[in-house]
């Protein structure tokens, strides 16, 4: 292990080829742990040395938004410097891949995508490995990976954290010890502001290869929280009624999580509110559905640790201790008081990624707090095998395993990673891990988030739970619990027919009947059988006024806001007016009935208040028609 303090990056990939050679397999891990300013140094040398062959493998190369038009570039512009500074430095391979301009000498391969992010993009879909988040270190091996490089926190007595990613690296690199019949290195490089993460990711110096300890000038990749609609806040509600207290979560991100987050504190803090507004749904009770607040609290056992973990720490439901010892687990599980009490992991992930919010929370942990907030590889996270099944089992008692997807065809099979044509929009990551672990539990439950239908830009709704569909990412055998803001169907153990009538009943109304048709067709369905007067109740209206009462408790960012007020407002008016530019006619339309004078001071933050062109004067009042619907 060499520790080079003052080492530049060139000398870094000077020791790197010197010591394996001109034909470099590197793995970057997913998200926030690469190292940019080595990688774009590294990607550059290859560019202009076409005797270096290059492969990159990795995941979630995270960007900085890139505006489509001038218009978005006046709103983002503020946003982004405010968020990622002015000089944050972006992975230059993205702009060569969507570009098609990366060199014949390098490949760029990735597992999972910033979503959306590779969609028309025909490198970055051809170059895409669909793989299991728990068989991507093989995967690794199988390529032959020989450089392994990553961002690390400063080290605590002599020892470093691999913090934010242990996920892939602890797995790949046990891998290359065992397996690698070739020369390989592992490369960290300090970054000042990653927080010193316990478990399994503390790691000895001995570990790498090769430490830089001169700061990587990168400013942690925070993530913008999105909005939250009412149809999410409908889903994260009745998912809110299946989780169990004293037991154990997994989440993902996005803003049905986020819904799911700000619904179970919601159920701990405003119970009776919470209740009535259950009951004001009206539907049917579930067996595993609990409604008491959470008094025992959960333990988190999730691939990715993230804001709405922080937010249930702080709102006292993720407090349930588990120890690393099955004799005290089984105690503490038998409900016996063990002197251990207050010292036990109240979280295990595998990568963490989230806002600027979550990582100075991460960092103002104290010295009692910390070791309970644990990092691992995602052998360990995501699934059942090692040896230490017993123990994991009892630690992870009545999983809730809580995902999304996109859509849930009628026989209950899921798709989340890709569209009909196979174009990839993210990826499968750890998705099937925790769904095959849900079914491999006596008290475990696998549960599937999605919006019942979906917007286009047309302005043309569609139904995302459909009778088939090309290919799925969890198959109809693994079927469980799929929950839309309409309800929840429980799936497990049904006959098909049984799985369409559920998924019917959770169903917007005006998609049921179709449904419905190509089932009885089918054979799948009694010809007698007629949707139920429940099931007709399933409208967006319907849903607006059980929520009335209570809107204030379910606002568009429960978990904060990264925008202005200004910006919260504009936002959505730029998103409908990108999709009205399909339709001349209704662009005219809005150009006639937009009154700038009275949208001043938002027209302002778009520099459109005095409009100089007359491009400027129409667009101010298109976007004054936006902030008026």
């Amino acid at each position: 292990m060499a520790t080079q303090p003052d080492s530049t990056l060139e000398a870094v990939i000077d020791s790197i080829v010197e010591r394996i050679g001109r034909q470099l397999v590197v793995g970057l891990p997913l998200g926030l742990g690469k190292p940019n300013r080595l990688i774009n140094a590294l990607y550059h040398r290859a560019c202009e040395d076409s005797e270096l062959d290059l492969q990159i493998v990795t995941a979630l190369s995270l960007d900085v938004p890139q505006p489509g038009h001038w218009l978005e570039g006046r709103l983002m512009d503020p946003i982004v410097e405010r968020l990622f500074g002015r000089d944050y430095p972006r992975l230059d391979y993205l702009d060569d891949l969507r570009a098609g301009r990366v060199p014949d000498n390098i490949r760029i391969t990735e597992f999972y995508f910033q979503s959306g992010a590779a969609l028309g993009q025909s490198i970055m879909q051809r170059r895409y490995v669909s793989s299991n988040y728990t068989h991507v270190a093989r995967d690794l091996v199988d390529r032959g990976v020989n450089v392994v490089m990553q961002l690390v926190s400063a080290p605590v007595d002599g020892r470093y954290s691999l913090s934010c990613n242990p996920d892939v690296t602890l797995d790949l690199v046990g891998r290359l010890r065992t397996q690698a019949d070739w020369p390989w290195m592992t490369v960290a490089q300090v970054h000042p502001d990653l927080p010193f993460m316990h478990g399994d990711a503390v790691v000895d110096p001995e570990f790498f290869d090769e430490i830089i300890e001169a700061d990587p000038d990168q400013r942690l990749f925070g993530l913008p929280r999105t909005p939250v609609s009412l149809q999410d806040h409908a889903v994260g509600l009745h998912a809110s009624r299946l989780v169990a207290d004293g037991g154990t979560l997994q989440i993902g991100i996005g803003s049905l999580s986020d819904a799911l987050v700000n619904a179970l504190i919601y159920r701990q803090h405003h119970n009776r509110a919470w209740r009535q507004l259950v009951d004001l749904l009206g539907k049917q009770r579930q067996t595993i559905e609990e409604h008491q607040p959470f008094e025992a609290g959960l333990y988190g056992a999730s691939e990715m640790f993230m804001d709405g973990f922080m937010h249930l720490y702080r709102a006292g439901i993720l407090k349930r201790e588990v120890f690393d010892d099955l004799d005290l687990q089984q105690r503490v599980n038998a409900g016996e008081h063990i002197e251990q009490a207050g010292s036990g992991a109240i979280m295990d992930g595998g990568f963490f990624l989230g806002s600027g919010e979550f990582y100075e929370f991460l960092s103002k942990l104290d010295a009692r707090e910390r070791p309970r907030f644990r990092m691992h590889g995602v052998g360990r996270i995501n699934q059942l095998y090692g040896g230490t099944e017993t123990l994991e089992l009892a630690q992870r008692r009545h999983a809730r395993f809580i995902n999304t997807c996109m859509m849930v065809t009628a026989t209950g099979a899921a798709v989340s990673d890709a569209l009909a044509d196979h174009q990839v929009v993210s990826g499968v990551g750890g998705q099937y891990n925790f769904v095959a672990m849900a079914h491999a539990m006596d008290d475990g439950r696998s549960i599937l988030l999605l919006r019942s239908t979906r917007t286009g830009s047309d302005g043309e709704r569609t139904s995302n739970i459909v009778w088939e569909y090309p290919h799925t990412t969890i198959p109809r055998h693994l079927r469980d619990i799929v929950v839309t803001e309409y309800g929840v169907a429980d799936l497990r153990g049904c006959t098909d027919e049984e799985c369409i009538q559920a998924l019917v009943g959770i169903m917007d109304v005006d998609f049921q009947d179709d449904l419905v048709d190509q089932a009885k067709q089918a054979g799948k369905l009694d010809p007698e059988w007629q949707v139920p007067d429940s099931a007709r109740r399933n409208t967006p209206d319907h849903l607006a006024q059980s929520f009335e009462a209570l809107r204030d408790d379910f606002p568009e960012y429960p978990m904060g806001s990264d925008f202005t007020d200004i910006e919260e407002r504009l936002i959505p008016a730029l998103q409908r007016l990108k999709r009205l530019s399909a339709s001349k006619a209704r662009l005219v339309r809005a150009l006639f009935r937009g009154r700038p004078g009275d949208h001043v001071e938002a027209l302002a933050r778009l520099g459109l208040a005095e409009p100089a062109t007359l491009r400027e004067r129409a667009y101010a009042r298109l976007v004054a028609a936006m902030l008026d619907e």
